[in-house]
């Protein structure tokens, strides 16, 4: 059981962090489609940034609160919900709004799952 569950934690991180790297690839396409300067991007993964270090910081309470299942489902979702936003966003504002969950969802479940690791396994020698 505890192996499938390290399985499922791994991918977990994996597809999480699959996403970090689409701004820097797609911003090229992206500011001229929004009418805004390359530096810009800048904005969104400072904003991004920010709010995956605040939500790094209240994850201990969350997880204490609503158990790692709970924080890390919200968190997938809260990421996952702000990725469509990404895709559909009809402006530099609405990409700055929509960075806000998905740093608030990357930095819990990233807290939450690294903390349960380390609580439950044990290191391999």
């Amino acid at each position: 059981m505890f192996s499938i569950l390290l399985v499922i934690i791994y991918l977990a991180f994996i597809s999480l962090g699959l996403p970090d790297s689409l701004i820097g690839s797609g911003w090229p396409a992206m500011h001229t489609a929004l009418n805004v300067p390359t530096s810009y991007a800048g904005i969104i993964t400072m904003l991004i940034s920010a709010n995956t270090i605040i939500s790094s910081l209240l994850s201990d309470r969350l997880t204490r609160r609503f158990g790692t299942g709970k924080v890390t489902a919200m968190s997938v979702g809260t990421t996952a919900l702000a990725l469509f936003g990404f895709s559909i966003a009809p402006s530099f504002i609405w990409l700055c709004v929509f960075a806000i969950p998905y740093g608030l969802g990357a930095g819990a479940v990233d807290a939450a799952l690294n903390n349960y690791v380390a609580l439950h396994y044990k290191v391999a020698k």
